[in-house]
């Protein structure tokens, strides 16, 4: 299994930018390919996120990874997004980005995002770290009490946004997700790791699947058993929990 922890240590180590950078290259090859194995009925197909159908959400894709690549592209999205907003800042900035590729067909959303991939991540890369560390951001409801370091978005958000929407356009398909322990194992622990931080009470969880694990923390608290995709589908607010499982963790 990917995670197995003694009583009282922590879950996961956490992710160190380059390895962070290896797992966001993985993460952008596969949504890539994904979108490439689509057929023309599952672009289509309504996903969780009510306002977006499957090319929608690759629309959104493209867009954040072409923020990524280039700092002008971002500033025009953040523009965009505050002429129109009436809500969270990331709704309208990704309602933005959706309504800006509405003309494009499914093979240039693919096409356009495989070139960028690249460069997004080069781009994250370069990242200086006094930037990651010092620089902190506003975030939207429901963690607007916290400020995020700019390298917990370019080595943690950015991956887990493409690596949720890789999971929502599967669910809206009915395609299998291509997962392994290395990769998608590797990011759920961290997740397991930020959601045991976030309620801090003792627990013993068991997720099943290619990309699940064991983890353990104290004694006496909640013992949970489910897939490793529900739990984030679940913690990622997709749809409700109970008990630990009502802490939400961002992606």
């Amino acid at each position: 299994m990917a995670g197995a922890t003694a009583v009282g240590a922590g879950v996961a180590v956490p992710l160190g930018h380059q390895e962070a950078m290896i797992l966001a290259a993985a993460e952008f090859d596969r949504m890539a390919a994904q979108l490439q194995a689509l057929s023309p009925r599952d672009w289509a197909q309504p996903t969780v996120c009510e306002l977006w159908d499957v090319r929608a959400m690759a629309a959104h894709v493209l867009g954040m990874a072409e923020a990524q690549a280039s700092f002008g592209q971002f500033a025009h999205d953040f523009r965009a997004a505050g002429k129109r907003s009436s809500g969270k800042m990331i709704d309208e900035m990704s309602a933005a980005q959706v309504r800006e590729r509405t003309a494009m067909t499914p093979g240039a959303i693919v096409s356009r995002l495989a070139a960028v991939a690249p460069k997004a991540v080069r781009a994250r890369r370069r990242t200086p770290a006094p930037v990651r560390w010092a620089v902190r951001l506003k975030n939207d409801p429901p963690f607007d009490a916290e400020r995020w370091r700019y390298g917990f978005l370019v080595d943690t958000i950015f991956t887990r946004d493409t690596w949720m929407h890789r999971l929502d356009i599967s669910r809206a398909t009915g395609r299998p997700m291509e997962l392994t322990a290395g990769h998608d194992g590797r990011l759920i622990a961290d997740v397991v790791t930020e959601w045991a931080r976030r309620h801090g009470q003792p627990f013993t969880l068991t997720l099943t699947g290619t990309a699940g694990g064991q983890w353990r923390s104290g004694e006496a608290g909640e013992h949970l058993q489910l897939d490793a995709l529900d739990f984030c589908w679940i913690v990622a607010a997709r749809q409700p929990g109970t008990g630990l499982m009502a802490t939400k963790v961002p992606f």
